[in-house]
């Protein structure tokens, strides 16, 4: 069977997501000395139809090689990047697969992905704690990395009210931190 290149799995996520695909753009490089050609693609998944993009990675390839979740907090909303690797091991036909879904904070919940793809688990529960996204049917919603004594509601890596900076002590001298915001 012939492996897809980016331009064929764009087409089949169309198909498959049926007006969930909110918009999509394909990368293609030269990389190392022999300029060997890699395709990345970008999927911008409405959240309704993100489970079935990963259902649908999952029928493009069996066991997909999926690598973290990158949260970012954009202000009203927040954007979940998963990084997936499609075809990884197939020599020259791997792609980079970004599935981003934008949740606003008045809804920041979206369904686990762990019973298609059980090594998600981590990167779910590191959403959840630093980012205050709710995983909907996550198996194990224990926290990961922040300690029990953390307040509730509090999320590290988020720039709003709910970020950490009420808690952080500013040492005598010192001025206390400055976000830029981005855009």
């Amino acid at each position: 069977m012939d492996t897809p290149d980016a331009r064929q799995v764009l087409e089949s996520f169309q198909a498959a997501l049926d007006g969930a695909l909110a918009g999509s753009r394909v990368y293609e490089r030269e990389v190392a000395l022999k300029k060997n050609s890699y395709a990345s693609l970008w999927l911008d998944v409405k959240k309704e139809g993100f489970r079935t993009a990963v259902q649908h990675i999952c029928e493009l390839q069996e066991n997909p090689h999926f690598s973290v979740i990158s949260p970012v907090d954009r202000g009203e909303s927040v954007e979940l990047l998963y990084h997936f690797s499609l075809f990884y091991g197939r020599h020259l036909k791997a792609i980079a697969l970004v599935l981003r879904v934008t949740l606003p904070k008045t809804d920041l919940v979206i369904p686990t992905i762990t019973d298609l793809i059980p090594g998600a688990i981590f990167s779910e529960r590191e959403v959840q704690e630093m980012m205050g996204v709710t995983i909907k049917g996550i198996p194990d919603p224990r926290r990961l990395f922040i300690p029990d004594d953390v307040p509730k509601g509090v999320y590290p890596w988020r720039r709003d009210e709910t970020g950490p900076e009420k808690m952080l002590k500013v040492l005598p001298g010192r001025q206390g931190i400055q976000h830029e915001q981005h855009d």
